[in-house]
């Protein structure tokens, strides 16, 4: 099972041309991909760095006609003469979805600091041999410590909320056929990519991987379960120095307990410059 997760900059290379298709074909060089997992797709932003004004999640769609695709709208808003606008997260799975959910962050108040409302957009999908595996992205806050902190302790929590439905699932009765109170296979297994705009080094990188009280599940990094003690390829300010002086690792695949021993590799894409992050590839083996 091949996972992408690819912080596009609404799809803006270091040329400045912005580009879905360059994107998705340069995503396809890299693997045969079951599941795509972008961040920064926006609809309707034409001010933007070159001009992403058209819906970009539409266009995604459009180049993968074998793929069921899914948007997660973080900022939904509307211009003073009513257009709309959004900007957030996707995922794009040939998998078959069991189940779409899309789960606000935190966003506490910090005054006099730049931010925007962050998500982490979630789909379950078949697997022929592990059942139900849920993979979520996310894309935390740039600018505010707190907010990004606030964050990962959601992020947490999903995970403990999962693991716990998915050993005590909800009620499963005739009557409830066909209805909304009708349960989805649960999933046992998850997946949490996307960029973490923090580095190895903060605490914060720490704490996601630290069980909640009363709880023994957490994230695990796929990162130093294949490749042990080799510091993160960087994904960062390669090629684009606007946001400090050296490259940074902060684009992450974290995995539940139970997936660990089915991590088979994963790989930072240091080459191309289709966006100013770089896309990062997880191979599961199922």
């Amino acid at each position: 099972m091949n996972i992408i997760t690819w912080n596009t900059q609404w799809c803006c290379g270091i040329d400045g041309l912005v580009s879905p298709q360059r994107l998705i074909e340069h995503a396809r060089s890299m693997a045969d991909f079951d599941v795509l997992c972008l961040q920064e797709i926006a609809d309707n932003y034409p001010h933007l760095q070159g001009q992403a004004g058209l819906n970009q999640a539409a266009q995604i769609a459009a180049l993968l006609p074998d793929f069921q695709v899914f948007f997660g709208a973080a900022v939904h808003r509307f211009t003073p003469d009513g257009q709309a606008q959004r900007f957030g997260n996707l995922i794009a799975t040939r998998l078959p979805p069991l189940q779409v959910q899309h789960h606000a962050l935190p966003y506490p108040a910090d005054p006099g600091v730049a931010s925007m409302p962050r998500m982490c957009t979630s789909v379950s999908v078949h697997t022929p041999h592990l059942g139900a595996v849920t993979i979520m992205t996310t894309h935390l806050e740039y600018y505010s410590h707190l907010q990004r902190s606030a964050q990962v302790e959601a992020l947490r929590a999903l995970l403990q909320q999962s693991t716990i439905q998915a050993q005590q699932p909800p009620l499963d009765s005739a009557e409830h056929a066909g209805t909304p109170f009708a349960p989805v296979q649960p999933a046992a297994h998850a997946v949490l990519c996307g960029d973490f705009n923090l580095s190895p080094t903060e605490a914060e990188y720490t704490r996601l991987q630290t069980a909640p009280d009363g709880g023994d599940e957490h994230w695990y990094d796929a990162w130093p379960l294949c490749q042990g003690q080799q510091a993160h390829t960087p994904t960062f300010r390669l090629f684009d120095r606007r946001y400090g002086p050296e490259p940074v690792s902060c684009d992450f695949f974290f995995v539940s307990q139970s997936l660990r021993s089915h991590v088979q590799s994963i790989r930072v894409d240091a080459q191309t410059q289709a966006s100013d992050h770089q896309p990062v590839l997880l191979t599961l083996a199922l």
